[in-house]
């Protein structure tokens, strides 16, 4: 049986809200004397902005540098698509624009495409340094024995003493959670469980895994 195709209600929410915007800015551009395909231009221009803006937030914030002038865009373009939804609520007369939203009107081509230039641009990362120049291998020196003195009289130096291994010691409550998961995968499985594996599921270092490990029943 085919599976039914349900609308998402945010998608729907999404298209409409889109729509009801997009024919505010129209109206108000077309009010403000930018007739024809211009005034089907400025609400592609306006969403647009807003999605660069976004999209670059978010790029910037998941690289952890500052994202001002991508939080500064994204309010431009707010703005913009708010201030032509209140427009047209029956607050303004479309029939006569104030100048100075017929200034704001025209301007907007080249604050648009400011935004847009500045939210593409990426700096230039610096570049890597040069290696400098490889060190220059010092003449091994050769020393010769004392004349009369044969090789094998010569006293051999005592080999230095082994440093004894740092014995790791994991606390008890680590043990019976690593006991527990052991258990677990023993059950599931039905082999023991490795090292790797073990600190994997502890997340500990090796040498602490190994010993936890050696203590494993």
């Amino acid at each position: 049986m085919p599976r039914l195709v349900r609308p998402d209600a945010v998608l729907v929410q999404a298209v409409i809200a889109g729509a009801l915007s997009f024919a505010h800015l129209h109206d108000l551009a077309e009010a403000a004397g930018q007739d024809g395909w211009k005034a089907w231009a400025y609400p592609v221009s306006v969403d647009l902005l807003l999605v660069a803006a976004w999209h670059r937030l978010r790029s910037l914030r998941d690289a952890g540098e500052p994202s001002r002038s991508a939080w500064s865009w994204f309010a431009v373009a707010l703005a913009a698509s708010l201030g032509a939804n209140v427009a047209t609520a029956g607050l303004l007369d479309l029939r006569d624009v104030p100048d100075w939203l017929r200034i704001l009107v025209a301007g907007w081509p080249a604050l648009a495409f400011l935004g847009g230039t500045l939210l593409v641009h990426r700096p230039t990362p610096p570049s890597a340094p040069e290696p400098g120049p490889e060190p220059v291998p010092l003449p091994v020196v050769e020393r010769e024995t004392e004349p009369g003195v044969q090789a094998d009289e010569l006293v051999a130096l005592p080999a230095p003493a082994p440093v004894p291994a740092r014995t790791v010691t994991a606390p008890p409550a680590l043990v019976a959670h690593a006991q527990k998961i052991a258990d677990d995968h023993r059950s599931r499985t039905g082999s023991d469980i490795d090292t790797e594996t073990l600190r994997a599921r502890l997340g500990v270092p090796s040498p602490m895994a190994e010993a936890i490990a050696a203590q494993l029943a």
